[in-house]
Parts: C-alpha cells; sequence; structure tokens
C-alpha cells in the first residue's frame, strides 16, 4: 500500500495574536501541506488536546507549538500533561516562548520539551527561525504516526 501524504496539523498555543499572525505568516511560504489549530490559553490547549467539548472530533496535533506565558495554565503545566500522558506523550513539542531564561529552558527540558526556541523581535529573524523548525522538524524529522 502506498504512502498517501496528509496534512500535518500543527497545534500553536499561543495567547498574542501578534504572535499568532507572524507565525502563520513565516509559515506560509513552506511547500508542506499543514493545518494550523489556535488554542490561546492553557485550558483551550488541554481541551483541545484530550478532545473535549467542542474538540471532541479534533484531529490529534503531529506537532504542538508552545509558549510558556499563557493564561489559565502556563506552558510549563500543559507541557507536564502532555509527557505524563501515554497518548500524547510521542507529540513534539517545540517551546517557542520570547524568554531567554536559563530558568525557563531548564525547566523545559527537565519537563521533556523536544526543543526551546526563543522568538526573535525581528520579523526576518523570526521568519529565518521558523524556516529552520521547518526544515528540521517537518522535513528532516521523522514523525510519530
Amino acid at each position: 500500500m502506498d504512502y498517501i501524504p496528509r496534512s500535518l496539523q500543527v497545534l500553536l498555543v499561543e495567547d498574542n495574536e501578534g504572535d499568532v499572525r507572524l507565525i502563520k505568516e513565516a509559515f506560509s511560504e513552506s511547500k508542506i501541506d499543514k493545518t494550523f489549530s489556535v488554542a490561546r490559553d492553557g485550558e483551550e490547549a488541554l481541551n483541545y488536546l484530550y478532545a473535549r467539548g467542542k474538540y471532541a472530533e479534533r484531529t490529534k496535533p503531529d506537532i504542538i507549538l508552545l509558549d510558556i506565558n499563557l493564561p489559565k495554565k502556563n506552558g510549563f503545566e500543559i507541557l507536564e500533561s502532555i509527557k505524563n500522558d501515554p497518548e500524547l506523550k510521542k507529540i513534539p513539542v517545540i517551546m517557542l516562548s520570547s524568554s531567554s531564561s536559563e530558568e525557563h529552558i531548564t525547566k523545559s527540558y527537565d519537563l521533556n520539551a523536544n526543543c526551546y526556541v526563543t522568538k526573535p523581535v525581528d520579523f526576518d529573524e523570526y521568519t529565518q527561525a521558523v524556516k529552520i523548525i521547518e526544515d528540521f522538524w517537518f522535513q528532516m524529522a521523522k514523525l510519530p504516526g
């Protein structure tokens, strides 16, 4: 049976609308077919991941881009929930934060984040960072099915 490519499912957990637009715009130049779902706070992210409420019919994400500073539940709480759940723990989680604090970086890896990227401020640098994420995680790395 031939492999039939499907759209890559990306869950973006980000409360800043400007960052949501920047990330989507930076990824828009890609040749890879992907579908973004956006959760704007920690509780919404967990509802999405656990297919609760309006997300009952959601498609499980192939990869998660996770901010740290979120309303309701922060990125560390979400990361911990993901990595402690047998159904979710294999999904790669990229921490995408404006913080470059060594404490945040260390805590992310202690909670088994797959990658930590500091959000650049400049649009061109932002686009370059997204391109690097995309090249590695969407093309080079093999994601679990």
